[in-house]
Protein backbone atom coordinates (compact mmCIF):
# COMPACT_ATOMS: atom_id res chain seq x y z
CA UNK A 1 0.00 0.00 0.00
CA UNK A 2 1.25 3.64 -0.82
CA UNK A 3 -1.36 6.26 -0.03
CA UNK A 4 -4.17 6.17 2.91
CA UNK A 5 -7.10 4.26 3.00
CA UNK A 6 -9.93 6.09 2.14
CA UNK A 7 -13.88 4.46 3.34
CA UNK A 8 -14.90 1.56 1.36
CA UNK A 9 -17.38 3.66 -1.80
CA UNK A 10 -21.07 2.61 -2.08
CA UNK A 11 -20.04 -1.46 -2.96
CA UNK A 12 -22.54 -3.63 -4.66
CA UNK A 13 -24.38 -5.82 -1.89
CA UNK A 14 -22.49 -9.62 -2.07
CA UNK A 15 -24.80 -10.54 0.92
CA UNK A 16 -26.51 -13.67 -1.07
CA UNK A 17 -23.07 -14.52 -2.50
CA UNK A 18 -21.48 -14.76 0.81
CA UNK A 19 -23.95 -16.38 2.44
CA UNK A 20 -23.96 -18.87 -0.94
CA UNK A 21 -20.31 -19.67 -0.02
CA UNK A 22 -20.17 -19.29 3.33
CA UNK A 23 -23.08 -21.17 4.01
CA UNK A 24 -21.90 -23.97 2.53
CA UNK A 25 -24.74 -24.41 -0.28
CA UNK A 26 -21.78 -24.42 -2.81
CA UNK A 27 -20.18 -27.61 -2.02
CA UNK A 28 -22.60 -30.10 -1.61
CA UNK A 29 -23.42 -28.97 2.15
CA UNK A 30 -19.61 -28.94 3.20
CA UNK A 31 -19.15 -26.08 5.33
CA UNK A 32 -15.83 -24.01 4.02
CA UNK A 33 -13.21 -22.71 6.40
CA UNK A 34 -13.60 -19.06 5.74
CA UNK A 35 -10.74 -16.32 5.89
CA UNK A 36 -11.63 -12.61 5.29
CA UNK A 37 -9.00 -10.06 4.53
CA UNK A 38 -9.53 -6.07 3.90
CA UNK A 39 -10.08 -6.99 0.22
CA UNK A 40 -11.40 -10.59 0.07
CA UNK A 41 -12.83 -13.42 1.89
CA UNK A 42 -11.70 -17.15 0.71
CA UNK A 43 -13.61 -20.15 1.17
CA UNK A 44 -11.25 -23.14 1.87
CA UNK A 45 -13.20 -26.87 1.23
CA UNK A 46 -11.62 -29.75 -0.03
CA UNK A 47 -8.83 -29.41 -2.04
CA UNK A 48 -9.65 -25.97 -3.56
CA UNK A 49 -9.24 -22.22 -2.69
CA UNK A 50 -12.17 -20.02 -3.92
CA UNK A 51 -11.66 -16.47 -3.58
CA UNK A 52 -14.31 -13.83 -3.96
CA UNK A 53 -12.89 -10.21 -3.99
CA UNK A 54 -15.12 -7.55 -1.48
CA UNK A 55 -16.54 -4.65 -2.90
CA UNK A 56 -14.51 -2.48 -1.39
CA UNK A 57 -13.24 1.07 -3.19
CA UNK A 58 -10.18 2.10 -1.35
CA UNK A 59 -7.43 4.74 -2.48
CA UNK A 60 -5.15 2.26 -4.27
CA UNK A 61 -7.39 -0.22 -5.41
CA UNK A 62 -11.75 -0.72 -6.74
CA UNK A 63 -13.28 -3.48 -6.60
CA UNK A 64 -16.68 -1.45 -6.52
CA UNK A 65 -18.26 -3.47 -9.65
CA UNK A 66 -18.43 -7.20 -10.82
CA UNK A 67 -16.65 -5.73 -14.12
CA UNK A 68 -13.50 -4.07 -11.83
CA UNK A 69 -13.64 -7.61 -9.72
CA UNK A 70 -13.36 -9.83 -12.71
CA UNK A 71 -10.00 -7.63 -14.03
CA UNK A 72 -8.53 -8.39 -10.78
CA UNK A 73 -9.05 -11.42 -10.35
CA UNK A 74 -8.10 -12.28 -14.52
CA UNK A 75 -5.04 -10.46 -13.80
CA UNK A 76 -4.39 -12.15 -10.34
CA UNK A 77 -4.74 -15.62 -12.25
CA UNK A 78 -2.02 -14.45 -14.92
CA UNK A 79 0.41 -13.15 -12.62
CA UNK A 80 0.82 -15.61 -10.33
CA UNK A 81 1.46 -18.43 -12.52
CA UNK A 82 4.23 -16.83 -13.21
CA UNK A 83 5.25 -18.26 -9.83
CA UNK A 84 2.71 -21.50 -8.98
CA UNK A 85 0.74 -22.48 -12.06
CA UNK A 86 -0.48 -25.54 -10.18
CA UNK A 87 -2.18 -23.52 -7.62
CA UNK A 88 -4.10 -20.95 -9.59
CA UNK A 89 -6.70 -22.73 -12.35
CA UNK A 90 -9.33 -20.45 -13.54
CA UNK A 91 -11.69 -17.67 -12.96
CA UNK A 92 -15.16 -18.91 -12.30
CA UNK A 93 -18.55 -17.10 -12.64
CA UNK A 94 -20.36 -16.51 -9.87
CA UNK A 95 -24.82 -17.24 -11.59
CA UNK A 96 -28.18 -16.41 -10.91
CA UNK A 97 -30.45 -18.79 -12.34
CA UNK A 98 -34.47 -17.94 -13.26
CA UNK A 99 -35.30 -19.91 -10.20
CA UNK A 100 -33.22 -17.38 -8.29
CA UNK A 101 -30.85 -20.19 -7.27
CA UNK A 102 -26.72 -19.48 -7.55
CA UNK A 103 -24.30 -21.72 -8.78
CA UNK A 104 -20.61 -21.56 -9.37
CA UNK A 105 -20.72 -21.72 -13.15
CA UNK A 106 -23.63 -22.43 -15.21
CA UNK A 107 -25.83 -20.34 -17.63
CA UNK A 108 -27.39 -17.98 -15.55
CA UNK A 109 -27.10 -14.18 -14.69
CA UNK A 110 -23.43 -13.44 -13.80
CA UNK A 111 -23.53 -11.84 -10.49
CA UNK A 112 -20.05 -12.32 -9.47
CA UNK A 113 -16.68 -14.32 -10.27
CA UNK A 114 -14.26 -16.17 -8.01
CA UNK A 115 -10.65 -17.16 -8.49
CA UNK A 116 -10.49 -21.26 -8.12
CA UNK A 117 -7.15 -22.21 -6.46
CA UNK A 118 -5.86 -25.57 -5.19
CA UNK A 119 -5.57 -25.78 -1.48
CA UNK A 120 -1.99 -25.98 0.22
CA UNK A 121 -1.41 -27.85 3.51
CA UNK A 122 -2.51 -25.56 6.16
CA UNK A 123 0.96 -25.32 7.46
CA UNK A 124 2.80 -25.07 4.57
CA UNK A 125 2.98 -21.25 4.72
CA UNK A 126 7.12 -20.28 5.54
CA UNK A 127 6.04 -18.01 7.81
CA UNK A 128 4.34 -20.74 9.76
CA UNK A 129 7.43 -22.78 9.44
CA UNK A 130 9.36 -19.34 10.78
CA UNK A 131 7.55 -19.98 13.96
CA UNK A 132 8.50 -23.10 14.38
CA UNK A 133 12.40 -22.85 13.53
CA UNK A 134 12.16 -24.92 9.84
CA UNK A 135 13.68 -22.67 7.73
CA UNK A 136 16.59 -24.38 6.89
CA UNK A 137 19.33 -23.58 4.48
CA UNK A 138 18.64 -25.39 1.13
CA UNK A 139 14.59 -24.00 1.34
CA UNK A 140 15.91 -20.46 1.90
CA UNK A 141 18.76 -21.03 -0.68
CA UNK A 142 15.49 -22.28 -3.37
CA UNK A 143 13.39 -19.11 -2.36
CA UNK A 144 16.28 -16.65 -3.19
CA UNK A 145 16.80 -19.10 -6.68
CA UNK A 146 13.47 -18.84 -7.64
CA UNK A 147 12.72 -14.71 -6.51
CA UNK A 148 15.62 -14.40 -9.10
CA UNK A 149 13.74 -16.71 -11.57
CA UNK A 150 10.99 -14.68 -11.14
CA UNK A 151 12.59 -11.27 -11.44
CA UNK A 152 14.61 -12.63 -14.81
CA UNK A 153 11.55 -14.01 -16.34
CA UNK A 154 9.60 -10.07 -16.46
CA UNK A 155 10.72 -7.44 -18.77
CA UNK A 156 12.58 -4.66 -17.21
CA UNK A 157 10.53 -1.42 -17.81
CA UNK A 158 13.43 1.30 -18.43
CA UNK A 159 12.23 5.18 -16.86
CA UNK A 160 14.34 7.79 -15.91
CA UNK A 161 12.72 8.88 -12.80
CA UNK A 162 13.42 6.05 -10.43
CA UNK A 163 13.34 8.24 -7.89
CA UNK A 164 10.62 10.46 -8.39
CA UNK A 165 8.37 7.34 -8.74
CA UNK A 166 10.00 5.66 -5.14
CA UNK A 167 9.61 9.42 -3.49
CA UNK A 168 5.50 9.12 -4.28
CA UNK A 169 5.74 5.81 -2.51
CA UNK A 170 7.74 7.22 0.46
CA UNK A 171 5.51 9.84 0.74
CA UNK A 172 1.94 7.94 0.52
CA UNK A 173 3.29 5.69 3.42
CA UNK A 174 4.40 8.54 6.03
CA UNK A 175 0.93 9.96 4.60
CA UNK A 176 -0.35 6.80 6.06
CA UNK A 177 1.67 6.65 9.32
CA UNK A 178 0.55 10.20 10.51
CA UNK A 179 -3.15 8.67 10.11
CA UNK A 180 -2.75 6.89 12.65
CA UNK A 181 -1.70 9.25 16.07
CA UNK A 182 -3.01 6.79 18.63
CA UNK A 183 -0.95 3.84 17.50
CA UNK A 184 2.24 5.25 16.18
CA UNK A 185 3.69 8.11 18.24
CA UNK A 186 3.85 11.56 16.19
CA UNK A 187 7.29 12.43 17.70
CA UNK A 188 8.85 9.39 16.66
CA UNK A 189 7.31 9.73 13.07
CA UNK A 190 8.23 13.33 12.49
CA UNK A 191 11.81 12.42 13.17
CA UNK A 192 11.38 9.10 10.99
CA UNK A 193 9.82 11.27 8.11
CA UNK A 194 13.03 13.46 8.35
CA UNK A 195 15.44 10.96 8.04
CA UNK A 196 13.65 9.01 5.00
CA UNK A 197 12.82 11.52 3.21
CA UNK A 198 16.39 13.02 3.34
CA UNK A 199 17.66 8.93 2.75
CA UNK A 200 15.32 9.17 -0.10
CA UNK A 201 16.91 12.49 -1.63
CA UNK A 202 20.30 11.03 -1.37
CA UNK A 203 19.58 7.91 -3.17
CA UNK A 204 18.28 9.36 -5.88
CA UNK A 205 20.82 9.23 -8.19
CA UNK A 206 21.13 5.72 -7.65
CA UNK A 207 17.43 4.89 -7.96
CA UNK A 208 17.86 6.54 -11.37
CA UNK A 209 20.69 4.96 -12.34
CA UNK A 210 18.81 1.91 -11.72
CA UNK A 211 15.37 2.80 -13.11
CA UNK A 212 17.74 2.97 -16.16
CA UNK A 213 19.74 0.28 -16.37
CA UNK A 214 16.51 -2.13 -16.27
CA UNK A 215 16.53 -2.88 -12.04
CA UNK A 216 12.64 -1.74 -12.23
CA UNK A 217 10.39 -4.66 -13.34
CA UNK A 218 6.90 -6.15 -13.31
CA UNK A 219 7.95 -7.98 -9.56
CA UNK A 220 5.94 -9.85 -6.77
CA UNK A 221 5.46 -6.83 -5.19
CA UNK A 222 3.78 -8.41 -1.71
CA UNK A 223 6.90 -11.03 -1.45
CA UNK A 224 6.48 -11.86 2.68
CA UNK A 225 6.94 -15.02 4.60
CA UNK A 226 2.99 -15.59 4.77
CA UNK A 227 2.91 -15.27 0.87
CA UNK A 228 5.24 -18.32 -0.22
CA UNK A 229 4.07 -21.79 0.68
CA UNK A 230 6.40 -25.22 0.23
CA UNK A 231 4.23 -27.21 -2.00
CA UNK A 232 6.19 -30.44 -2.84
CA UNK A 233 9.04 -29.38 -1.16
CA UNK A 234 9.34 -26.19 -2.88
CA UNK A 235 9.37 -22.78 -2.09
CA UNK A 236 6.24 -21.37 -4.38
CA UNK A 237 5.85 -17.43 -4.77
CA UNK A 238 1.76 -17.12 -4.88
CA UNK A 239 -0.62 -14.04 -3.76
CA UNK A 240 1.43 -10.98 -5.68
CA UNK A 241 0.29 -7.81 -5.87
CA UNK A 242 -2.37 -7.46 -8.54
CA UNK A 243 -4.37 -4.79 -8.53
CA UNK A 244 -1.69 -1.78 -9.30
CA UNK A 245 0.52 -2.74 -12.34
CA UNK A 246 2.07 0.56 -10.51
CA UNK A 247 2.64 -0.38 -7.24
CA UNK A 248 3.91 -3.68 -8.39
CA UNK A 249 6.49 -2.09 -11.47
CA UNK A 250 9.44 -1.75 -8.53
CA UNK A 251 13.06 -2.39 -8.50
CA UNK A 252 14.03 -5.87 -7.82
CA UNK A 253 15.90 -5.06 -4.76
CA UNK A 254 13.05 -3.53 -3.19
CA UNK A 255 10.82 -6.38 -3.67
CA UNK A 256 13.41 -8.69 -2.68
CA UNK A 257 13.62 -6.10 0.67
CA UNK A 258 9.71 -7.12 1.63
CA UNK A 259 11.06 -10.79 2.50
CA UNK A 260 14.46 -10.00 4.16
CA UNK A 261 12.55 -6.93 6.18
CA UNK A 262 10.01 -9.93 7.64
CA UNK A 263 13.15 -12.36 8.19
CA UNK A 264 15.05 -9.50 10.07
CA UNK A 265 11.96 -8.57 12.01
CA UNK A 266 11.55 -12.17 13.10
CA UNK A 267 15.36 -12.04 14.18
CA UNK A 268 15.90 -14.63 11.15
CA UNK A 269 19.03 -12.50 10.88
CA UNK A 270 21.34 -15.65 9.65
CA UNK A 271 18.19 -16.81 6.99
CA UNK A 272 18.11 -12.96 5.89
CA UNK A 273 21.79 -12.96 5.40
CA UNK A 274 21.25 -16.40 3.21
CA UNK A 275 18.34 -14.92 1.35
CA UNK A 276 20.81 -11.77 0.10
CA UNK A 277 23.92 -13.16 -0.13
CA UNK A 278 22.16 -16.28 -2.61
CA UNK A 279 20.03 -13.67 -4.60
CA UNK A 280 22.98 -11.39 -5.08
CA UNK A 281 25.29 -14.55 -6.20
CA UNK A 282 22.76 -15.26 -9.01
CA UNK A 283 22.60 -11.87 -9.82
CA UNK A 284 25.49 -9.78 -11.00
CA UNK A 285 23.82 -7.01 -12.11
CA UNK A 286 22.17 -6.02 -8.67
CA UNK A 287 25.77 -5.75 -6.77
CA UNK A 288 25.81 -2.36 -7.59
CA UNK A 289 22.44 -1.79 -5.82
CA UNK A 290 23.29 -2.63 -2.23
CA UNK A 291 23.40 1.24 -0.90
CA UNK A 292 19.96 0.93 -1.45
CA UNK A 293 18.87 -1.84 1.03
CA UNK A 294 18.87 0.23 4.19
CA UNK A 295 15.89 2.39 2.11
CA UNK A 296 14.13 -0.15 0.80
CA UNK A 297 14.02 -2.39 4.29
CA UNK A 298 13.13 0.73 5.85
CA UNK A 299 9.85 1.39 3.36
CA UNK A 300 8.99 -1.81 3.39
CA UNK A 301 8.83 -1.71 7.38
CA UNK A 302 6.82 1.22 7.37
CA UNK A 303 4.38 -0.03 5.17
CA UNK A 304 3.70 -3.02 7.84
CA UNK A 305 3.71 -0.36 10.28
CA UNK A 306 0.98 1.54 9.10
CA UNK A 307 -1.27 -1.48 7.66
CA UNK A 308 -1.21 -3.23 11.02
CA UNK A 309 -1.58 0.53 13.02
CA UNK A 310 -5.33 0.27 10.55
CA UNK A 311 -5.93 -2.97 11.50
CA UNK A 312 -4.99 -1.78 15.41
CA UNK A 313 -7.99 0.80 15.10
CA UNK A 314 -10.34 -1.28 12.73
CA UNK A 315 -10.22 -4.41 15.85
CA UNK A 316 -11.33 -1.15 18.45
CA UNK A 317 -7.88 -0.52 19.47
CA UNK A 318 -5.83 -3.88 19.36
CA UNK A 319 -3.04 -3.34 21.61
CA UNK A 320 -0.97 -6.65 20.15
CA UNK A 321 -1.36 -5.59 16.78
CA UNK A 322 -0.57 -1.86 17.99
CA UNK A 323 2.56 -3.12 19.61
CA UNK A 324 3.41 -4.88 16.48
CA UNK A 325 2.88 -1.95 14.71
CA UNK A 326 5.08 0.07 16.98
CA UNK A 327 7.95 -3.01 16.51
CA UNK A 328 7.71 -2.37 13.05
CA UNK A 329 8.17 1.32 13.24
CA UNK A 330 11.07 0.98 15.49
CA UNK A 331 12.94 -1.32 12.91
CA UNK A 332 12.14 1.10 10.26
CA UNK A 333 13.78 3.72 11.78
CA UNK A 334 16.74 1.80 13.21
CA UNK A 335 16.90 0.40 9.24
CA UNK A 336 18.35 4.21 8.23
CA UNK A 337 21.03 4.54 10.86
CA UNK A 338 24.39 4.34 10.06
CA UNK A 339 26.49 1.49 11.18
CA UNK A 340 29.93 1.34 10.09
CA UNK A 341 31.05 -1.12 7.30
CA UNK A 342 33.70 -3.72 8.28
CA UNK A 343 35.59 -6.22 6.28
CA UNK A 344 36.03 -9.47 7.85
CA UNK A 345 38.44 -12.12 5.66
CA UNK A 346 37.97 -15.56 6.61
CA UNK A 347 40.73 -18.00 5.24
CA UNK A 348 42.21 -21.38 5.20
CA UNK A 349 42.72 -24.93 2.72
CA UNK A 350 39.74 -26.41 1.29
CA UNK A 351 37.50 -28.53 3.72
CA UNK A 352 38.63 -26.02 6.64
CA UNK A 353 34.76 -24.90 6.92
CA UNK A 354 35.20 -21.37 5.57
CA UNK A 355 31.86 -21.12 4.33
CA UNK A 356 29.94 -22.42 6.73
CA UNK A 357 31.58 -19.89 9.41
CA UNK A 358 30.37 -16.76 6.83
CA UNK A 359 27.06 -18.13 6.74
CA UNK A 360 26.95 -18.36 10.27
CA UNK A 361 28.27 -14.59 10.88
CA UNK A 362 26.68 -12.48 8.16
CA UNK A 363 23.59 -11.94 10.01
CA UNK A 364 25.58 -10.46 13.22
CA UNK A 365 28.08 -8.05 10.70
CA UNK A 366 27.07 -4.88 9.67
CA UNK A 367 23.87 -2.73 9.18
CA UNK A 368 20.72 -5.57 7.88
CA UNK A 369 20.56 -7.49 6.01
CA UNK A 370 23.95 -8.23 7.34
CA UNK A 371 27.26 -8.81 5.52
CA UNK A 372 27.89 -9.55 2.03
CA UNK A 373 29.76 -12.84 1.63
CA UNK A 374 31.99 -12.55 -1.32
CA UNK A 375 32.92 -16.27 -2.07
CA UNK A 376 36.26 -16.89 -4.21
CA UNK A 377 34.39 -20.14 -5.49
CA UNK A 378 31.17 -18.09 -6.42
CA UNK A 379 33.30 -15.20 -8.21
CA UNK A 380 35.38 -17.60 -10.13
CA UNK A 381 32.54 -19.05 -11.92
CA UNK A 382 30.86 -15.80 -12.20
CA UNK A 383 34.16 -14.54 -14.27
CA UNK A 384 33.73 -18.00 -16.41
CA UNK A 385 29.88 -17.32 -17.03
CA UNK A 386 28.94 -20.27 -14.88
CA UNK A 387 26.15 -20.57 -12.14
CA UNK A 388 28.07 -21.40 -8.82
CA UNK A 389 27.51 -24.73 -8.85
CA UNK A 390 28.13 -25.72 -12.36
CA UNK A 391 31.87 -27.47 -12.31
CA UNK A 392 35.16 -25.78 -13.99
CA UNK A 393 37.67 -28.41 -15.84
CA UNK A 394 40.32 -28.51 -13.77
CA UNK A 395 42.59 -26.45 -16.39
CA UNK A 396 40.75 -23.54 -15.56
CA UNK A 397 42.11 -23.35 -11.75
CA UNK A 398 45.74 -22.03 -13.33
CA UNK A 399 47.79 -19.71 -11.57
CA UNK A 400 46.57 -16.75 -13.75
CA UNK A 401 43.02 -17.56 -13.25
CA UNK A 402 43.57 -17.28 -9.51
CA UNK A 403 45.29 -13.79 -9.60
CA UNK A 404 42.20 -12.59 -11.62
CA UNK A 405 39.49 -13.96 -8.94
CA UNK A 406 41.67 -12.57 -6.20
CA UNK A 407 41.97 -9.33 -7.80
CA UNK A 408 38.27 -9.34 -8.58
CA UNK A 409 37.91 -10.41 -4.70
CA UNK A 410 39.10 -7.14 -3.34
CA UNK A 411 37.52 -5.07 -6.14
CA UNK A 412 34.24 -6.38 -4.79
CA UNK A 413 35.02 -5.57 -1.38
CA UNK A 414 35.98 -2.57 -1.82
CA UNK A 415 32.74 -1.67 -3.98
CA UNK A 416 30.66 -3.21 -1.45
CA UNK A 417 31.76 -1.32 1.57
CA UNK A 418 31.73 1.79 -0.37
CA UNK A 419 28.41 1.30 -0.79
CA UNK A 420 28.20 1.01 3.33
CA UNK A 421 27.76 -2.77 3.23
CA UNK A 422 30.26 -4.78 5.33
CA UNK A 423 31.78 -7.39 3.91
CA UNK A 424 33.16 -11.69 4.49
CA UNK A 425 35.81 -11.83 1.45
CA UNK A 426 35.98 -16.14 1.77
CA UNK A 427 38.98 -17.31 0.08
CA UNK A 428 41.99 -19.88 0.91
CA UNK A 429 44.20 -16.86 1.10
CA UNK A 430 47.09 -19.15 1.16
CA UNK A 431 49.29 -16.47 -0.04
CA UNK A 432 51.08 -14.14 2.14
CA UNK A 433 50.43 -11.49 -0.53
CA UNK A 434 46.78 -12.29 -1.03
CA UNK A 435 46.33 -11.80 2.83
CA UNK A 436 48.53 -8.59 2.86
CA UNK A 437 45.92 -7.39 -0.58
CA UNK A 438 42.86 -7.70 1.39
CA UNK A 439 43.78 -6.31 4.58
CA UNK A 440 44.88 -3.52 2.38
CA UNK A 441 41.69 -3.19 0.62
CA UNK A 442 40.30 -2.46 4.62
CA UNK A 443 43.11 0.13 4.89
CA UNK A 444 41.97 1.80 1.88
CA UNK A 445 38.46 1.82 2.65
CA UNK A 446 39.71 2.86 6.29
CA UNK A 447 37.46 0.23 7.99
CA UNK A 448 37.89 -2.44 10.56
CA UNK A 449 39.68 -5.52 9.83
CA UNK A 450 39.45 -9.07 11.14
CA UNK A 451 41.57 -12.12 9.85
CA UNK A 452 40.55 -15.31 10.42
CA UNK A 453 42.38 -18.29 9.50
CA UNK A 454 40.90 -21.61 9.61
CA UNK A 455 43.15 -24.76 10.23
CA UNK A 456 41.78 -28.09 10.48
CA UNK A 457 43.85 -31.91 9.97
CA UNK A 458 43.99 -33.16 6.58
CA UNK A 459 41.29 -36.43 7.09
CA UNK A 460 38.69 -33.41 8.46
CA UNK A 461 38.82 -31.50 5.47
CA UNK A 462 38.86 -34.74 3.44
CA UNK A 463 36.02 -35.47 5.19
CA UNK A 464 33.95 -32.39 4.48
CA UNK A 465 34.97 -32.15 0.76
CA UNK A 466 33.82 -35.56 0.45
CA UNK A 467 30.70 -35.25 1.78
CA UNK A 468 29.34 -31.75 0.60
CA UNK A 469 26.24 -31.44 -1.05
CA UNK A 470 26.13 -28.76 -4.64
CA UNK A 471 28.39 -26.30 -3.98
CA UNK A 472 30.27 -23.79 -5.26
CA UNK A 473 33.73 -24.98 -4.38
CA UNK A 474 35.04 -27.68 -7.41
CA UNK A 475 37.56 -28.57 -4.40
CA UNK A 476 37.69 -32.83 -3.70
CA UNK A 477 39.93 -35.31 -2.11
CA UNK A 478 42.85 -34.45 -4.51
CA UNK A 479 42.96 -30.65 -3.59
CA UNK A 480 42.65 -31.26 -0.11
CA UNK A 481 45.86 -33.85 -0.19
CA UNK A 482 47.70 -30.98 -2.68
CA UNK A 483 47.19 -28.44 -0.34
CA UNK A 484 48.27 -29.99 2.90
CA UNK A 485 52.13 -28.74 1.08
CA UNK A 486 51.46 -25.26 0.76
CA UNK A 487 53.83 -23.24 2.62
CA UNK A 488 51.32 -20.60 4.49
CA UNK A 489 53.76 -18.47 6.38
CA UNK A 490 53.59 -15.94 8.53
CA UNK A 491 49.68 -15.05 9.73
CA UNK A 492 50.45 -11.44 10.72
CA UNK A 493 47.98 -10.19 12.54
CA UNK A 494 45.30 -12.82 11.17
CA UNK A 495 44.07 -15.27 13.99
CA UNK A 496 44.26 -18.77 13.87
CA UNK A 497 41.30 -20.67 15.05
CA UNK A 498 41.02 -24.74 14.96
CA UNK A 499 38.26 -25.98 13.18
CA UNK A 500 38.39 -29.92 13.31
CA UNK A 501 35.97 -29.20 15.83
CA UNK A 502 32.22 -28.22 15.47
CA UNK A 503 30.71 -25.17 13.79
CA UNK A 504 29.32 -23.65 16.95
CA UNK A 505 32.75 -23.98 18.63
CA UNK A 506 34.44 -22.34 15.78
CA UNK A 507 31.77 -19.74 15.74
CA UNK A 508 31.75 -18.80 19.04
CA UNK A 509 36.34 -18.60 18.64
CA UNK A 510 35.33 -16.62 15.77
CA UNK A 511 33.05 -14.05 17.52
CA UNK A 512 35.57 -13.58 20.23
CA UNK A 513 38.50 -12.17 17.66
CA UNK A 514 35.63 -10.08 15.93
CA UNK A 515 35.59 -7.67 19.14
CA UNK A 516 38.88 -7.11 18.48
CA UNK A 517 39.12 -5.95 14.93
CA UNK A 518 42.49 -4.29 13.89
CA UNK A 519 41.67 0.14 13.39
CA UNK A 520 42.66 2.38 10.86
CA UNK A 521 44.31 5.99 11.98
CA UNK A 522 45.23 7.80 8.68
CA UNK A 523 45.96 4.37 7.12
CA UNK A 524 47.83 3.40 10.07
CA UNK A 525 47.01 0.34 11.88
CA UNK A 526 45.68 1.09 15.52
CA UNK A 527 46.04 -1.26 18.88
CA UNK A 528 42.86 -2.75 19.99
CA UNK A 529 41.77 -1.05 22.90
CA UNK A 530 38.47 -2.12 24.34
CA UNK A 531 34.93 -2.16 23.37
CA UNK A 532 33.37 -3.62 20.17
Amino acid sequence: MATASSAPASPDDQGDAVAFLGGGSAFEGKRPIRIDTHCASIFLVGDRAWKLKRAVKFGYLDFSTVQKRRAALEAELALNRRTAPQLYLGVQPLTRRADGQLAIGGSGETIDWLLEMHRFPDDALLSHLAERGRLDESMLAGLADRIHALHAMVEPVPSQDGAASFRRVVEGNLASMAAYPAVLDPRIVTHFEAALLEKTKEMAPLLDARARQGRVRHCHGDLHLANIARIEGVPTLFDCLEFSAELATIDVLYDLGFLLMDLWHRNLRMEANLVFNRYLDLSPPDEGGIALLPLFLSVRAAIRAHVLAAQSVRAGDDRVLAREARSFLDLAFNALKPVPARLVAIGGLSGTGKSSLARKLGGTIGRAPGARVLRSDVLRKRLAGLAPEETLPADSYSAQSAALVYRTLDTGCAETLAGGQSVIADAVFARRTERDRIEAVARQCDVDFTGLWLEADMSARIARVETRAADASDADRRVAEAQSALDIGELGSWHLIPASGSLDDVTAMAQVWLKHPRRWNGGHAMPYSGGD
